[in-house]
């Protein structure tokens, strides 16, 4: 009676291992993302030097790719619970490589802009179909939370590993061979995923609704558009246009899920007051934060002088506090609660961006390093039990659709928080006083960016070249302290209302039968 019970066992131990490689194969494809998205802060002041943008084109390259992906993450999460999740992810991964191309040898910001646009389309289809697999393959409630802590992980790993490999880039190649480094991690994906990964999707899931899909699109990338024109030139007609347009298409978008059998998003998700409060949570966390994230690269390299290499080391404080919290975060929260871990979290990354108010052009590497230490812990714990808590909240078969929510909370809110920090950044840097002796021309290109006053002092005699840039980085300093004041705000307030909005909400124990 024993042998037979053997090869049983030998299966199961099989399908553990099998589960535990397709995840390896899985955070390929958030190690991609994220590689992505910090090479590009690293890369913008020698992108700015040879595609000259101005400030507002500037900002477009570092958030139109949000903007898109922002926009099509629902309809790509529900077309993967239709065709199948490692369908789409595939297919996805091998478009982001070959538009990775794209992106290097743009050659104008025009062409970035909407090379970034067209990676946000290829990006759309990565990050929900992650999640909704691990969903799908991880049962037990305790394996799960571990993996979607290794997901993050990565996620935080890539952040880290962009900027480093990217700086020693940029030290011995030209600006686009950081997008390029994207390449060799898609080819084992696709390849190796093919075998590895198993296919699952909704077994019933209807029709893909297109008027839904346009309605999404429009309504996200309308809302966002205006928010971020009027953060950087105030209110115009064509910002009131875009607004009104985007939000109504959102609200029609709304009624034809309540209204459709087989909808693109099931609004009942949001009746779950966890599920509505780990995505508010979400949203504005990375509103928070992304400010900092998208103007810190600059502060290191244009204002302290650190070359890309050393600026890249010099973040990785916040990925080792990210990967570390992550990795325990399930283990905490099931000891203490799932709003003291998220609402702690948060607290801790609101007071490090209070420190950044201190800020000035000479600051040491203790203080920056220490902060960037607190808010990599801080946001491995709020973002791990956040993702673990919207996963759980939903039944499998949406899970594509719950996981898409999740990520269009993280995109919207880095969008709206470049175009709203950012826009702070930008203004108050605008508005530096140009000192005796520089030319008009000049002047104007020094108020652009950072980076172009940087460039425009070469050709100016010492003395007055030297007062440009000083000029200059003091006010770039101050445009970033005020935004890490709003920033540590938004966190802090964000940290009292996941409070009450997860108020008794713990993360699962029991063993899901499939």
């Amino acid at each position: 009676m024993i042998r037979p019970a053997q090869p049983a066992e030998e299966s199961e131990v099989v399908s553990r291992l099998g589960r535990w490689l397709a995840l390896a194969v899985l955070v390929l494809a958030v190690l991609l993302v994220a590689v992505d998205a910090t090479v590009l802060g690293l890369a913008t002041p020698f992108l700015s030097e040879d595609l000259r943008p101005t400030g507002t084109q500037l900002l477009w390259i570092g958030d139109v790719y949000s903007f898109v992906i922002a926009g099509l993450l629902v309809s790509m999460g529900s077309l993967g619970d239709r065709i199948g999740r490692k369908k789409l992810l595939l297919t996805g991964a091998a478009a982001f490589g070959a538009v990775s191309v794209l992106n290097a040898y743009a050659t104008s910001p025009e062409m970035m802009i909407v090379a970034r646009a067209l990676l946000g389309v290829a990006g759309a289809t990565l990050m929900p179909s992650t999640l909704a697999l691990i969903r799908n393959l991880f049962h037990d409630p305790r394996e799960r939370s571990l993996a979607i802590g290794i997901w993050g992980a990565m996620a935080s790993a890539g952040a880290a590993v962009g900027p480093v490999v990217g700086g020693f880039l940029l030290e011995h190649f030209w600006w686009g061979s950081v997008f390029l480094i994207n390449l060799p991690v898609m080819v084992v994906l696709v390849v190796v995923g093919a075998k590895l990964i198993p296919e699952s999707k909704n077994p019933a899931p209807g029709p893909w609704d297109l008027p839904s899909v346009a309605l999404s699109l429009v309504g996200m990338i309308g809302v966002v558009y205006a928010v971020k024109e009027a953060a950087a030139h105030g209110l115009r007609l064509d910002m009131a246009v875009a607004a009104v347009a985007g939000a109504s298409a959102l609200t029609l978008f709304v009624r034809r899920q309540l209204r459709l059998e087989a909808p693109l998003l099931d609004m009942r998700l949001f009746h779950h007051r966890g599920f509505s409060g780990a995505v508010l949570a979400d949203l504005l966390t990375i509103l928070g934060l992304s400010g900092l994230v998208f103007f810190l690269s600059q502060f290191l390299q244009l204002v302290q002088g650190r070359e890309p290499l050393e600026a890249g080391l010099a973040e990785l404080p916040a990925a080792v506090g990210a990967v570390t919290a992550g990795l325990v975060a399930g283990v905490v929260a099931r000891r203490f609660s799932v709003r003291s871990v998220v609402s702690g979290g948060l607290a801790a990354v609101g007071l490090a961006l209070a420190a950044l108010t201190l800020l000035d052009r000479t600051t040491g590497y203790p203080l920056l390093g220490a902060t960037l230490l607190v808010v990599g812990v801080g946001a491995g714990f709020a973002f791990t039990v956040t993702a673990d808590v919207i996963l759980s909240s939903v039944p499998r078969e949406q899970a594509g659709a719950a996981s898409a929510v999740s990520e269009t909370a993280y995109e919207l809110g880095a969008a709206l928080g470049i175009a709203l920090l950012g826009s702070v950044v930008t203004g108050v840097y605008s508005d530096f006083v140009t000192p005796d002796g520089v030319p008009a021309g000049t002047a104007a290109a020094a108020h652009q960016s950072l980076g172009g006053a940087v460039e425009v002092s070469a050709g100016l005699p010492d003395a007055t070249a030297a007062a440009l840039v000083t000029a200059a980085q003091d006010a770039f300093v101050e445009g970033l302290r005020i935004a890490a004041g709003v920033g540590a705000v938004v966190l802090l307030a964000t940290a009292v209302a996941a409070w009450f909005l997860l108020r008794g909400q713990k993360l699962a124990d029991g063993v899901e039968h499939p």
